[in-house]
């Protein structure tokens, strides 16, 4: 198998038009290549530098789990420290975990984020949401958002072997008016259910809106879990 390592978008385009086929860590694709044959090309955005931002408002896709340091949201930070064991933060990429992995454990956190995507394909880059690239398998690039007041990221914890363990991840942003709002985004078994509610004068107003959302059809067990990291990050707004 031949590893390419573009250093130019113009490059990577080449090498896809060539039948190169991404990968990042190879942390979820090298068992499968080991049983069914690997391809004759993989590229890898690792040297692209495109692909290796770090900002407060903006990451790569090819940027290791382990690099996500205090630049980035807490909400971001905590997800990326909670995946894997250290080895394996120290192998997978932003990308390889939001768009290849069925856990997707940075997307609850890049989703209250309102994160936006960069995506590459034969053509050019473009920008998109985060749920076409999930659906579409697209080759991420990298996100980019706009930096919230605050947030969060709660995972429980999970049994080896079990169920994928419950995420729950938090934002509050700031309007155009001056007005706060709460993104709420919550990873139950394999889905990733979201909601938004103005943050009102007390988190009982802020989880009824909620209820009114998609994560209204949470179960009990999950419904605990959001109305304690909604209570405690709308304490530290009101502290900020």
């Amino acid at each position: 198998m031949l590893l390419r390592l573009p250093i130019s978008l113009p490059e990577a385009q080449q090498c896809l038009a060539e039948g190169a086929v991404p990968v990042g860590g190879a942390t979820l694709v090298w068992a499968l290549w080991q049983r069914d044959g690997f391809p004759e090309q993989a590229m890898s955005l690792r040297r692209l530098p495109e692909a290796n931002v770090i900002e407060r408002e903006a990451l790569g896709a090819a940027v290791l789990l382990h690099r996500m340091d205090d630049r980035l949201p807490e909400v971001l930070r905590r997800a990326a420290s909670t995946v894997g064991t250290g080895a394996v933060r120290r192998t997978a990429t932003v990308g390889g975990n939001i768009v290849g992995s069925t856990l997707r454990c940075l997307l609850p956190a890049a989703l209250v984020l309102k994160a936006r995507a960069t995506v590459l394909d034969r053509d050019g880059t473009y920008e998109t949401d985060l749920a076409e690239v999930v659906s579409k398998r697209h080759l991420l690039l990298g996100l980019h958002w706009h930096a919230p007041v605050t947030s969060g990221y709660s995972k429980e914890a999970g049994e080896t072997g079990g169920p994928p363990p419950l995420v729950v991840a938090t934002a509050v942003h700031a309007g155009n008016d001056g007005r706060h709002h709460l993104d709420v985004a919550v990873r139950d078994g394999y889905e990733v259910t979201s909601g938004t509610a103005p943050c009102r004068t007390g988190p009982e107003q802020v989880l009824r809106a909620l209820e009114g959302t998609d994560l209204g059809i949470l179960p009990p067990t999950a419904w605990d879990a959001v109305r304690r990291e909604v209570t405690g990050v709308l304490s530290r707004t009101a502290g900020s």
